[in-house]
């Protein structure tokens, strides 16, 4: 499972195939991180700088952090793609294509202005966790989402639970 949490200013991504469950993220930060809540993370809760220490002890990789830099992501259903907006300029996207219950995404690109920025992942992530939601399956042929998603598979392999 793949989940984005966002705050005015950061944004933390969550891949629950990755987390073998150390608790160091919910003794870091209990204000954010309850697994006693649902949704169990709440990036509302406590000073970013503590949010990012909690992630930053995290063992298994399976929570990230990055700022938002004021950069909305939306999901544009209709148009089969994720979008990034600085205000109301349109500045990156992921498109997929939807064939029954299978996604499959095959263009990631950010405007060159706003590269390094964390903005793939986050559009990558949005239609990852959408298909989740909907429960459908996820492919890729864009070689960043490939990457992506390859990475959270092969790094679940801890020894650990999932």
């Amino acid at each position: 499972m793949h989940r984005i949490y966002e705050n005015n200013d950061i944004v933390v991504f969550w891949n629950s195939e990755k987390c073998f469950h150390s608790r160091r993220c919910v003794t870091a930060s209990p204000l954010t991180f309850d697994p006693m809540r649902k949704p169990w993370i709440d990036v509302t809760k406590d000073k970013n700088s503590n949010i990012w220490q909690a992630i930053e002890s995290c063992p298994s990789g399976a929570l990230s952090c990055t700022y938002r830099h004021d950069i909305d992501v939306k999901m544009d259903e209709t148009n089969l793609r994720s979008v990034a907006y600085d205000g109301d300029k349109e500045i990156g996207e992921c498109d997929y294509s939807s064939e029954g219950s299978v996604i499959s995404i095959y263009h990631t690109g950010v405007d060159p202005a706003y590269e390094g920025k964390g903005i793939a992942k986050r559009l990558v992530y949005t239609i990852l966790e959408y298909a989740e939601r909907n429960k459908m399956e996820v492919n890729a042929t864009c070689s960043y989402a490939k990457k992506l998603i390859a990475d959270n598979k092969s790094n679940c392999l801890h020894g650990g639970e999932a």
